[in-house]
């Protein structure tokens, strides 16, 4: 094309770019292949942009001199951990979307060794990865026999695979949930081979309800916890106990997804009341599947207690395999196990943020702000409520003292393209940085991410003007 030679020869070689200091400089923490890739892709993107004559001669040159700069900043965006730590300030303990319960700062040393991970010492033979986790979780949890998988969806499908594969299993209308990343429940059950039978109406199910449904094909009655929801007004449900007596009245298990896996009384914590695993299967139930990363406070699993004529086979059962926790997983869940099972739950992130009194917040929120005034940034402290989240106690809320910001949700993207990112609450026509949810040794760096974030804000609308 007329004219197209001269500009494109002015564009710099890939070994003119690499001998700019910040390449050069990029080279050795990014190895060179990596580094040459990334400029021949900026090279080839300018060269795009040439050739449609979307640049002329003085643009062009602007082009050229910020390529380096360019190159390094997409490299480091490249390096960027795929999940970065975020600080948590929308006051949502349990947030699914940021990894529900966090694990804490530091992974147990174990982990940068080998594990007697299927290995017995004893023995000195090959052992079973997951019984001596199962032996702790029972022992924890107060129950006969326990199993682990790696989430509570893979517990509900590997126990109803189990014990109801080409059976019907009943379930009251108003348990038929769905949750967060498209769990469902009738999915997961039909997922499992078992087939599905509803009873009652959405607001109402009786104990005849389930009384009626049951037939020669009948393997268990399901109950699923609301998680997420609640149904209130005119309602009604049998007790568990009642279900229970039923069930084995006529010789079949009560299953009980319990999902929160709460060990203890809420109330402790100014909480409504949460029936626990061990009140669950004092009740009657045969076996209860809840999560691990919820009210357990550890990492993501599913887990199974109870009566081990309906749990032991459960790990015998083929599926097992394909859900199965990792070392990693493993290691975590021992580590907040032993906090559970000595009674040192500020061992436990979760725990020890829901336990922080409301007056620490205060001072905390008032301390930030200060700092942020002194750097510019007009904030106030304002009282908050924060949530539990995860679809546990959904409308039950706890005290809180926030930091609140103008800038509504410009200020919001800006925090959460910083780095570190952070991710507030927009609340009518401010952002609110719930203090529930951060942990104390991470206001410093708060405070600098919002100065930064809010002092670009300002540059960028000065340079508009």
């Amino acid at each position: 094309m007329p004219g197209m030679g001269s500009p494109l020869r002015s564009l710099p070689s890939v070994n003119r770019l690499l001998g700019e200091a910040v390449v050069a400089a990029a080279v050795d923490r990014w190895g060179r292949e990596t580094v040459v890739a990334e400029v021949r892709r900026a090279l080839d993107g300018l060269r795009a942009v040439v050739r449609d004559g979307r640049v002329d001669g003085e643009r062009l040159g602007r082009e050229i001199e910020a390529l380096p700069g360019r190159i390094v900043d997409a490299l480091a965006s490249r390096a960027a951990p795929a999940y970065p730590a975020v600080i948590n300030a929308t006051g949502v303990l349990l947030h699914t979307n940021l990894g529900r319960a966090p694990l804490g700062p530091e992974p147990p040393a174990r982990l940068a060794s080998y594990l007697a991970l299927e290995y017995d010492l004893e023995a000195g033979r090959r052992g079973q990865r997951l019984d001596p986790i199962r032996g702790r979780l029972a022992e924890v949890v107060g129950a006969p026999s326990a199993v682990m998988v790696n989430n509570n969806a893979g517990a509900v499908l590997l126990l109803l695979a189990t014990h109801a594969s080409g059976r019907e299993v009943i379930v009251s209308r108003g348990q038929l949930i769905e949750i967060g990343g498209s769990f469902r429940l009738p999915d997961v059950m039909a997922a499992s081979g078992a087939r599905l039978v509803e009873v009652g109406c959405t607001n109402r199910t009786h104990l005849a309800d389930y009384e009626a449904a049951i037939g020669e094909e009948t393997a268990a009655i399901l109950v699923a916890h609301p998680s997420n929801y609640r149904i209130v007004g005119f309602t009604a449900e049998p007790a568990l106990g009642e279900l229970a007596a039923l069930a084995h009245a006529r010789g079949i298990p009560l299953f009980m997804d319990q999902g929160s896996g709460a060990l203890h009384d809420l109330r402790r914590w100014g909480l409504p009341h949460e029936p626990t695993v061990r009140e669950i299967l004092d009740a009657g139930a045969d076996a209860v599947c809840f999560s691990g990363d919820k009210l357990l406070g550890g990492p993501q699993a599913g887990i199974v207690v109870g009566d081990p004529r309906w749990v032991d086979p459960l790990a015998r059962h083929p599926m097992l395999r394909a859900l199965r926790p990792d070392k990693t997983a493993l290691v975590h869940m021992d580590r907040v196990l032993e906090a559970h099972r000595t009674g040192r739950l500020d061992e436990i992130p979760l725990y020890r943020l829901l336990g922080t009194p409301v007056e620490a917040l205060r001072r905390r929120a008032r301390r930030l702000a200060r700092r942020l005034a002194t750097a510019g940034v007009p904030a106030s402290v304002e009282p908050s409520s924060a949530a539990l989240g995860g679809g546990t106690t959904p409308e039950a809320t706890v005290p809180s003292w926030a930091v609140a910001l103008p800038g509504e949700a410009e200020l919001a993207t800006a925090l959460r393209r910083g780095s570190p990112p952070v991710v507030g609450r927009l609340h009518e026509d401010r952002l609110l940085l719930d203090l529930r949810s951060v942990f104390p040794g991470e206001d410093a760096v708060l405070e600098q991410a919002v100065t930064a974030a809010y002092q670009g804000i300002q540059a960028s609308q000065e340079g508009g003007a």
